[in-house]
Protein backbone atom coordinates (compact mmCIF):
# COMPACT_ATOMS: atom_id res chain seq x y z
CA UNK A 1 0.00 0.00 0.00
CA UNK A 2 1.36 3.65 -0.57
CA UNK A 3 2.52 5.43 2.37
CA UNK A 4 -0.02 8.20 3.77
CA UNK A 5 1.15 11.75 3.61
CA UNK A 6 1.72 13.79 6.81
CA UNK A 7 2.07 16.95 7.67
CA UNK A 8 5.87 17.32 7.26
CA UNK A 9 5.60 15.79 3.81
CA UNK A 10 3.08 18.59 2.39
CA UNK A 11 4.91 21.17 4.19
CA UNK A 12 8.24 19.78 1.97
CA UNK A 13 6.32 20.08 -0.98
CA UNK A 14 5.12 23.70 -0.77
CA UNK A 15 8.35 24.99 -0.07
CA UNK A 16 10.05 23.23 -3.56
CA UNK A 17 6.61 24.79 -5.59
CA UNK A 18 7.58 28.03 -3.38
CA UNK A 19 11.05 28.20 -4.58
CA UNK A 20 10.70 26.60 -8.11
CA UNK A 21 8.13 29.50 -8.29
CA UNK A 22 10.79 32.58 -7.46
CA UNK A 23 13.23 30.48 -9.74
CA UNK A 24 10.68 31.16 -12.83
CA UNK A 25 10.38 34.61 -11.79
CA UNK A 26 13.86 35.53 -11.26
CA UNK A 27 15.42 38.05 -13.35
CA UNK A 28 19.38 38.54 -13.15
CA UNK A 29 20.37 42.49 -13.27
CA UNK A 30 22.97 43.16 -15.43
CA UNK A 31 26.30 44.27 -13.82
CA UNK A 32 27.97 48.05 -15.13
CA UNK A 33 30.22 47.84 -17.51
CA UNK A 34 33.68 46.37 -16.64
CA UNK A 35 35.34 50.37 -17.46
CA UNK A 36 34.00 53.17 -19.00
CA UNK A 37 34.84 53.82 -23.06
CA UNK A 38 37.65 55.25 -23.44
CA UNK A 39 38.29 58.16 -26.28
CA UNK A 40 41.99 58.31 -28.06
CA UNK A 41 43.01 61.91 -29.37
CA UNK A 42 43.52 61.79 -33.17
CA UNK A 43 47.46 61.62 -34.23
CA UNK A 44 49.17 64.46 -34.92
CA UNK A 45 50.72 64.70 -38.10
CA UNK A 46 54.46 64.07 -37.00
CA UNK A 47 53.09 60.96 -35.48
CA UNK A 48 50.74 59.91 -38.90
CA UNK A 49 54.26 60.42 -41.00
CA UNK A 50 56.12 58.10 -38.59
CA UNK A 51 53.56 55.55 -39.11
CA UNK A 52 53.65 55.70 -43.31
CA UNK A 53 57.52 55.56 -42.97
CA UNK A 54 56.89 52.17 -40.70
CA UNK A 55 54.74 50.91 -42.99
CA UNK A 56 56.56 51.95 -46.55
CA UNK A 57 57.86 49.14 -48.59
CA UNK A 58 55.65 46.43 -47.07
CA UNK A 59 53.91 44.25 -49.29
CA UNK A 60 54.68 41.91 -52.28
CA UNK A 61 58.07 42.04 -53.82
CA UNK A 62 57.44 41.54 -57.47
CA UNK A 63 58.54 38.39 -58.91
CA UNK A 64 61.88 37.90 -60.76
CA UNK A 65 64.29 34.34 -61.27
CA UNK A 66 65.51 32.98 -58.40
CA UNK A 67 69.18 32.97 -57.90
CA UNK A 68 70.85 31.31 -55.18
CA UNK A 69 73.57 32.92 -53.12
CA UNK A 70 77.06 32.19 -53.07
CA UNK A 71 76.62 30.42 -49.39
CA UNK A 72 73.85 28.79 -50.37
CA UNK A 73 75.85 27.42 -53.09
CA UNK A 74 78.96 27.01 -51.06
CA UNK A 75 77.33 24.68 -48.24
CA UNK A 76 75.17 22.57 -51.05
CA UNK A 77 78.94 21.87 -52.77
CA UNK A 78 80.22 20.70 -49.20
CA UNK A 79 77.35 18.62 -48.19
CA UNK A 80 78.69 16.43 -50.74
CA UNK A 81 81.43 15.39 -48.97
CA UNK A 82 81.69 16.70 -45.45
CA UNK A 83 79.07 17.82 -42.69
CA UNK A 84 78.05 21.39 -42.69
CA UNK A 85 76.75 24.18 -39.85
CA UNK A 86 75.31 26.71 -41.51
CA UNK A 87 74.91 30.05 -39.68
CA UNK A 88 73.01 32.78 -41.01
CA UNK A 89 70.39 35.61 -40.33
CA UNK A 90 67.13 34.28 -40.44
CA UNK A 91 65.22 34.49 -43.44
CA UNK A 92 68.52 34.57 -45.78
CA UNK A 93 67.62 31.13 -47.27
CA UNK A 94 69.08 28.55 -45.07
CA UNK A 95 66.41 26.48 -45.83
CA UNK A 96 66.16 26.40 -48.95
CA UNK A 97 69.90 24.44 -48.84
CA UNK A 98 68.33 21.76 -47.16
CA UNK A 99 64.91 21.67 -49.49
CA UNK A 100 67.74 21.46 -52.80
CA UNK A 101 69.67 18.50 -50.77
CA UNK A 102 66.25 16.48 -50.15
CA UNK A 103 65.63 16.87 -53.92
CA UNK A 104 68.59 15.14 -54.96
CA UNK A 105 68.36 12.58 -52.42
CA UNK A 106 64.79 11.74 -53.30
CA UNK A 107 65.94 11.73 -56.56
CA UNK A 108 68.78 9.19 -55.83
CA UNK A 109 66.34 7.05 -54.02
CA UNK A 110 67.56 7.72 -50.61
CA UNK A 111 66.59 8.85 -47.22
CA UNK A 112 66.14 12.04 -45.23
CA UNK A 113 65.71 13.08 -41.91
CA UNK A 114 64.71 16.77 -40.61
CA UNK A 115 64.73 17.45 -37.23
CA UNK A 116 62.94 20.34 -35.17
CA UNK A 117 62.87 21.26 -31.46
CA UNK A 118 59.19 22.16 -31.54
CA UNK A 119 55.95 20.61 -32.79
CA UNK A 120 54.24 23.33 -34.42
CA UNK A 121 57.89 24.17 -36.76
CA UNK A 122 57.93 20.20 -37.29
CA UNK A 123 54.21 20.29 -38.63
CA UNK A 124 54.69 23.49 -40.78
CA UNK A 125 57.63 21.87 -42.29
CA UNK A 126 55.67 18.63 -43.01
CA UNK A 127 53.24 20.36 -44.87
CA UNK A 128 55.39 22.52 -46.72
CA UNK A 129 57.82 19.46 -47.96
CA UNK A 130 54.63 17.44 -48.36
CA UNK A 131 52.97 20.61 -50.69
CA UNK A 132 56.81 20.28 -52.33
CA UNK A 133 57.90 16.84 -52.77
CA UNK A 134 54.85 15.33 -52.92
CA UNK A 135 52.02 13.74 -49.70
CA UNK A 136 53.54 10.15 -50.86
CA UNK A 137 57.38 10.97 -50.00
CA UNK A 138 57.36 12.99 -46.74
CA UNK A 139 55.94 11.43 -43.08
CA UNK A 140 56.00 13.02 -39.76
CA UNK A 141 56.38 11.74 -36.48
CA UNK A 142 56.19 13.42 -33.06
CA UNK A 143 54.68 13.42 -29.82
CA UNK A 144 51.59 13.08 -31.17
CA UNK A 145 51.61 12.67 -34.36
CA UNK A 146 52.81 9.65 -36.46
CA UNK A 147 51.71 9.58 -40.15
CA UNK A 148 53.90 7.51 -43.27
CA UNK A 149 56.72 6.57 -41.32
CA UNK A 150 58.21 4.35 -44.05
CA UNK A 151 58.00 7.11 -46.22
CA UNK A 152 61.75 8.64 -47.88
CA UNK A 153 61.52 11.68 -46.08
CA UNK A 154 60.79 12.08 -42.30
CA UNK A 155 59.94 14.94 -40.53
CA UNK A 156 60.19 15.11 -36.59
CA UNK A 157 61.36 16.70 -33.50
CA UNK A 158 65.12 15.80 -32.46
CA UNK A 159 63.67 14.08 -29.44
CA UNK A 160 62.05 11.35 -31.83
CA UNK A 161 65.11 11.15 -34.01
CA UNK A 162 67.08 10.64 -30.74
CA UNK A 163 64.93 7.70 -29.73
CA UNK A 164 65.21 6.47 -32.63
CA UNK A 165 68.87 5.82 -32.73
CA UNK A 166 68.36 4.34 -29.27
CA UNK A 167 66.44 2.02 -30.99
CA UNK A 168 68.44 0.97 -33.65
CA UNK A 169 71.10 0.78 -31.26
CA UNK A 170 69.23 -1.77 -29.52
CA UNK A 171 68.05 -3.90 -32.13
CA UNK A 172 71.48 -4.24 -33.43
CA UNK A 173 70.19 -2.13 -36.67
CA UNK A 174 71.05 0.59 -39.12
CA UNK A 175 69.74 4.24 -38.89
CA UNK A 176 67.44 3.90 -41.81
CA UNK A 177 68.18 7.33 -43.38
CA UNK A 178 71.35 8.52 -45.35
CA UNK A 179 70.99 12.74 -44.32
CA UNK A 180 69.98 14.33 -41.24
CA UNK A 181 68.96 18.08 -41.14
CA UNK A 182 69.32 19.40 -37.63
CA UNK A 183 66.79 22.62 -37.35
CA UNK A 184 67.47 25.34 -35.12
CA UNK A 185 70.92 23.71 -34.00
CA UNK A 186 71.43 26.48 -31.29
CA UNK A 187 69.71 24.37 -29.27
CA UNK A 188 72.26 22.26 -27.98
CA UNK A 189 73.14 24.90 -25.62
CA UNK A 190 69.46 25.11 -24.28
CA UNK A 191 69.95 23.83 -20.14
CA UNK A 192 66.93 21.49 -20.08
CA UNK A 193 66.95 19.57 -23.62
CA UNK A 194 70.24 20.50 -25.19
CA UNK A 195 71.90 16.63 -23.92
CA UNK A 196 69.21 15.78 -27.03
CA UNK A 197 70.79 17.56 -29.79
CA UNK A 198 74.37 16.53 -28.10
CA UNK A 199 73.48 12.67 -28.02
CA UNK A 200 71.48 12.68 -31.33
CA UNK A 201 75.19 13.97 -33.14
CA UNK A 202 77.50 11.89 -30.93
CA UNK A 203 75.16 8.86 -31.71
CA UNK A 204 74.87 9.45 -35.46
CA UNK A 205 76.73 7.25 -37.73
CA UNK A 206 79.45 8.84 -39.58
CA UNK A 207 78.21 7.08 -43.03
CA UNK A 208 75.07 9.66 -42.22
CA UNK A 209 75.89 13.54 -43.54
CA UNK A 210 74.59 16.59 -41.13
CA UNK A 211 73.49 19.90 -42.32
CA UNK A 212 73.09 22.00 -39.12
CA UNK A 213 71.03 24.78 -39.10
CA UNK A 214 71.10 27.81 -37.25
CA UNK A 215 70.81 31.53 -36.82
CA UNK A 216 72.03 32.14 -33.24
CA UNK A 217 74.68 30.05 -32.65
CA UNK A 218 77.45 31.30 -30.92
CA UNK A 219 81.29 30.07 -31.28
CA UNK A 220 80.38 28.17 -34.29
CA UNK A 221 84.04 27.48 -35.42
CA UNK A 222 84.17 25.76 -31.84
CA UNK A 223 81.18 24.02 -32.32
CA UNK A 224 82.13 22.72 -35.59
CA UNK A 225 85.35 21.67 -34.39
CA UNK A 226 83.80 19.42 -31.33
CA UNK A 227 80.92 17.95 -34.20
CA UNK A 228 84.89 16.64 -36.07
CA UNK A 229 86.32 15.36 -32.66
CA UNK A 230 83.42 13.19 -31.96
CA UNK A 231 82.01 12.49 -35.35
CA UNK A 232 85.14 11.60 -37.01
CA UNK A 233 84.02 13.85 -39.68
CA UNK A 234 85.27 16.98 -41.63
CA UNK A 235 82.45 19.77 -40.90
CA UNK A 236 82.60 23.14 -43.20
CA UNK A 237 81.42 25.96 -41.44
CA UNK A 238 79.13 28.44 -43.60
CA UNK A 239 79.07 31.58 -42.08
CA UNK A 240 77.20 34.06 -43.61
CA UNK A 241 77.37 37.15 -41.53
CA UNK A 242 75.52 40.60 -41.54
CA UNK A 243 72.27 42.29 -41.36
CA UNK A 244 68.77 40.44 -41.63
CA UNK A 245 67.65 40.60 -45.50
CA UNK A 246 64.08 40.84 -43.72
CA UNK A 247 64.27 44.16 -41.69
CA UNK A 248 62.07 43.60 -38.59
CA UNK A 249 60.10 46.88 -37.56
CA UNK A 250 58.22 47.25 -34.35
CA UNK A 251 55.27 49.16 -33.13
CA UNK A 252 52.47 49.19 -30.74
CA UNK A 253 48.47 48.58 -31.83
CA UNK A 254 46.49 50.93 -29.50
CA UNK A 255 43.00 50.02 -28.35
CA UNK A 256 41.61 52.55 -30.69
CA UNK A 257 43.57 50.74 -33.55
CA UNK A 258 45.97 53.36 -33.96
CA UNK A 259 49.40 52.51 -34.86
CA UNK A 260 53.10 53.79 -33.51
CA UNK A 261 56.31 52.96 -33.81
CA UNK A 262 58.18 51.56 -31.09
CA UNK A 263 61.34 53.39 -31.82
CA UNK A 264 62.04 57.00 -33.51
CA UNK A 265 64.29 57.60 -36.39
CA UNK A 266 67.69 57.88 -33.83
CA UNK A 267 66.61 54.51 -32.24
CA UNK A 268 65.23 55.81 -29.19
CA UNK A 269 62.41 54.59 -27.54
CA UNK A 270 59.33 56.33 -28.53
CA UNK A 271 57.85 58.38 -25.46
CA UNK A 272 54.32 58.77 -26.94
CA UNK A 273 53.64 54.58 -25.71
CA UNK A 274 54.12 55.94 -21.92
CA UNK A 275 50.48 57.22 -21.69
CA UNK A 276 49.45 53.61 -22.84
CA UNK A 277 51.32 52.25 -20.03
CA UNK A 278 49.54 54.12 -17.28
CA UNK A 279 46.50 51.43 -16.12
CA UNK A 280 42.91 53.42 -15.79
CA UNK A 281 41.22 54.40 -12.43
CA UNK A 282 39.75 51.37 -10.46
CA UNK A 283 35.96 51.79 -10.81
CA UNK A 284 33.95 51.49 -8.28
CA UNK A 285 30.87 48.84 -8.64
CA UNK A 286 27.96 48.36 -6.39
CA UNK A 287 27.13 44.89 -5.59
CA UNK A 288 24.20 43.30 -6.34
CA UNK A 289 22.46 41.08 -4.21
Amino acid sequence: MPRRRNDKDRKKDSRRRSSSNRERGYKRRLAPESSRERTEPPQSLEQMKAVEKLLSGIGVPPPKPFAPDDFQIEALEAIENEDVLVTAPTGSGKTWIAREEIRRLLESGKRAWYTTPLKALTNSKYVEFSKEFGEENVGILTGDRKENFNAPLIVGTTEIYRNQIFDAMRGGTQLNTDFVIFDEAHYLADDERGHVWEEAIILTPPRIRLLLLSATVGRAYEFADWIADVRGTSVRVIDRAGTRPVELRAAYLSSGLQLYPLLNNDGSYNRDLDRFAKQPRRQQYRRYR
